[in-house]
């Protein structure tokens, strides 16, 4: 169980219960998915679930409808945006040194631009 007080310190929860604004793109049951306020594209999405989850490394096998849907509504946004016949990275930060900043699984839709390989 998730202490409440994690819950309610976590951004992207407040977003998620409209205690914060944002621009919104998409919005069910379980993922909600807006743009960055910080964009390091001219597409950039954070696509997360309603659910506080920490990151990937915390999802198990129970999760695993959830993790679907994340990646299935990044897909249907990159489609919605226009980039997805261009092409786009779907990425997501794990822990410190991955560079997660919001301990709050999100993923990270960016296109609109070549992308070089490997990242960072």
């Amino acid at each position: 169980m998730i202490p409440a007080e994690t819950v309610r310190d976590c951004l992207f929860c407040r977003i998620v219960a409209d205690e914060v604004p944002t621009t919104l793109v998409h919005e069910d049951d379980e993922v909600v998915a807006f743009r960055d306020i910080a964009p390091r594209a001219p597409t950039h999405i954070l696509v997360i679930p309603r659910r506080h989850v920490a990151s990937v490394a915390a999802l198990d096998e129970a999760d695993l409808a959830l993790a679907g849907r994340l990646v299935l509504a990044a897909g249907s946004i990159a489609r919605q945006e226009g980039v997805s016949d261009a092409g786009y990275r779907i990425v997501t930060n794990i822990g410190r040194w991955g560079g997660q900043t919001v301990d709050h699984l999100h993923l990270h839709l960016m296109g609109g631009r070549p992308f070089d390989w490997p990242p960072g």
